[in-house]
């Protein structure tokens, strides 16, 4: 069965290539393993080597052997670049960077991506969304909270909305609203990448 196109960005073949694509436009210093991309976004190594082949011919991406590792940097060199870079951080751009700035906040258990966003990375069709709503649980401080959301507007050109939540009322909703709703509907569990490898 053939997959349908991404809704995020429908002219991309895969999701993966979305994936793939904004992270290393959107950390263009930083190579990284092709193994490493394949766990992240939780594909095959082979659905993760044949898409960088493709990226790699394309031109869009470059890639380099060190020892057994093949690393994958964006062509930043590209006259494509520059464009490239802004459409996957209107697409693709909020799983790249959203949980490199949320988790390693002192007091962030966990962080989800909700709403529209949430709903076109799932699959449903529409616009792409004007803005990204996060649900942070746990009780950070509010200060590091708000820079790290102002830092993320500022890397994906749109409005980031954070919402704190303490662990238990995540857990158990309740009566309220807000939070039966955003567990209702399409949500995206933010992760941190720990493993960057340097060139």
């Amino acid at each position: 069965m053939q997959t349908p196109p991404p809704a995020l960005l429908p002219l991309l073949r895969t999701p993966f290539q979305g994936e793939l694509l904004a992270w290393l436009y959107l950390h263009p210093q930083t190579e990284t393993s092709l193994a490493e991309m394949a766990s992240r976004f939780g594909v095959s190594s082979a659905t993760a080597s044949r898409e960088a082949d493709r990226l790699v011919e394309a031109e869009l991406i470059t890639a380099r052997r060190h020892g057994n590792l093949r690393l994958l940097r964006a062509n930043t060199a590209g006259r494509l670049s520059g464009a490239l870079t802004e459409l996957f951080a209107l697409t693709y751009g909020p799983i790249a960077v959203l949980g490199d700035l949320l988790l390693p906040l002192v007091g962030v258990k966990e962080a989800h991506i909700y709403g529209s966003w949430a709903a076109r990375y799932s699959g449903e069709r529409g616009g792409v969304p004007n803005d990204v709503d996060v649900l942070v649980v746990g009780d950070p401080d509010e200060d590091e909270l708000y820079e790290a959301a102002r830092k993320a507007e500022r890397l994906l050109g749109r409005e980031v909305n954070v919402h704190r939540v303490s662990p238990p009322r995540w857990r158990e909703p309740g009566a309220d609203p807000f939070l039966t709703g955003v567990q209702s509907r399409p949500t995206v569990r933010l992760e941190a990448f720990e493993g960057k490898n340097k060139g």
